[in-house]
């Protein structure tokens, strides 16, 4: 009877697999970048190093400590390719592949937790689903690469052009922002090269939509007005960010950093940012020389991130949308919020606030705790830092290599709590055995 009771208690859930999942792929990530053969020769790795690049890669952020292309051998980044990978599809999708490779019956468990790593409302055909996720990937990366390689291959010779190619590709359609140009540079050097900028921005697009919208597109691909109403408000805030943030940075700049560019150099530019800022993390203008409004906005870029089941982080598209909509129909003073012609199921209103709230205190608190240990930093730069971090999104004004062990701790924790889900991570945490609910007293207070 006991030992009974004992393995009903230990029995994980689904949400505690998913994070014990990225826990193990990070520690094995660190463990492997820990080795001598991961680093270059006169250069040493220290183990929050390890564990900070582990991090960053497997929950898909880009920030680093040390720089990509000039500290880790080929060896080391091979790793944090393979971390990026693993993590922009998630453990589960990994792992789920490889027993249909080996050919193993997938059983209920295996298929709750897929449905639970996806963010997918239903367990039927969760299989087909995972093998089109891995076809779909394999496209999009394998396009990527060789509209890359037309850039890289004449500029680096044939063998390292195609594996910046590779690396790049999977780096952008994983949304982590990971680059082998040195220095700290990101793509700067390419900043006025459309090639490399538009496919850069399809592949951090397409990755940033989320498998489900991906199939629901493919499905209803001749008849678009059937498509689902997440994917509609997916696909329609995923523009109207862009185009919107794109236009709202040529106007920020335009005294700035723009002054020295062409008009579709400012353009393209522009669009870059504003679409790397969602999510992505690479970057073709130094953000630190950006105005105080841009900052701003591309915080607000990097809180709201990509869209549910996605490569992407930060509260996500459709928790946006929520918000807002049942804000304007308090306004209008509705009793449910509508859009497309279709109305919001109430619950989602109490799941989006609870995200939009917990992602929030977790900046917030983290920022603190920042400025607490490192006050010579300066606000702006710590609350963009933190932003970043939240929203798996890797873009810094530069004092990541300035931070101290605390710091860093602190960024650690949120890059794991944005990658796993902040509502996930606390669940994970604290989940218990359900108790019977009890309903308490109600009494009116005022509000506003």
């Amino acid at each position: 009877m006991i030992q009974k009771q004992l393995k009903t208690h230990m029995k994980l859930s689904n949400l505690q697999i998913v994070a014990l999942g990225y826990m193990l792929v990070i520690l094995l990530g660190t463990l492997l970048l820990l080795l001598p053969i991961s680093t270059q020769a006169g250069k040493t790795t220290s183990v929050l190093d390890a564990l900070f690049t582990a991090v960053s890669a497997s929950c898909v952020t880009g920030l680093v400590v040390v720089d990509t292309g000039t500290h880790w051998t080929l060896f080391g980044q091979l790793v944090v390719l393979l971390l990026i990978q693993i993590g922009g599809l998630g453990f589960m999708t990994i792992s789920l592949s490889f027993l249909l490779l080996l050919r193993k019956r997938i059983g209920l468990r295996h298929r709750e937790v897929m449905v639970e790593s996806i963010n997918s409302t239903q367990i039927g055909g969760i299989v087909r689903l995972t093998r089109k996720i891995l076809l779909g990937t394999a496209i999009f990366e394998g396009l990527g690469a060789l509209l890359l390689a037309i850039r890289f291959v004449p500029q680096f010779g044939l063998a390292q052009g195609l594996y910046f190619s590779v690396f790049h590709a999977i780096s952008a359609f994983c949304n982590a922002g990971f680059d082998l140009f040195g220095n700290f540079a990101s793509i700067v050097a390419y900043a006025d090269d459309p090639l490399v900028n538009f496919t850069l921005m399809g592949l951090i697009t397409v990755g940033g939509l989320g498998f489900l919208v991906w199939e629901d597109v493919w499905v209803n691909r001749s008849k678009l007005h059937r498509l689902r109403l997440q994917s509609k408000i997916v696909l329609s805030t995923s523009i109207l960010l862009t185009l919107g943030g794109a236009l709202l940075l040529l106007l920020l700049e335009r005294n700035n950093l723009n002054v020295t560019m062409d008009t579709s150099e400012r353009i393209l530019t522009a669009l870059f940012q504003s679409c790397t800022a969602r999510t992505a993390g690479f970057n073709s203008v130094d953000p630190a020389a950006m105005t105080g409004g841009s900052k701003l906005l591309m915080m607000l870029l990097m809180f709201i991130g990509g869209s549910p089941g996605s490569t992407a982080g930060g509260i996500k598209t459709t928790t946006i949308v929520v918000i807002l909509m049942y804000t304007l129909a308090g306004v209008r003073h509705e009793r449910g919020a509508n859009l497309f012609g279709r109305r919001f199921d109430d619950g989602a209103l109490h799941k989006a606030i609870y995200v939009f709230f917990v992602n929030l205190l977790f900046v917030i608190f983290g920022s603190i705790a920042i400025c607490c240990v490192q006050p010579e930093l300066g606000l702006t730069d710590v609350l963009f830092e933190t932003f970043s971090a939240m929203g798996t999104v890797g873009i810094t004004t530069g004092i990541t290599r300035e931070l101290n062990i605390v710091s860093e701790c602190v960024l650690i924790f949120l890059m794991y709590c944005g990658r796993v889900g902040s509502i996930s991570f606390a669940v994970a945490l604290l989940e218990r055995k359900a108790t019977p609910p009890v309903t308490m007293p109600v009494e009116r207070i005022t509000i506003g």
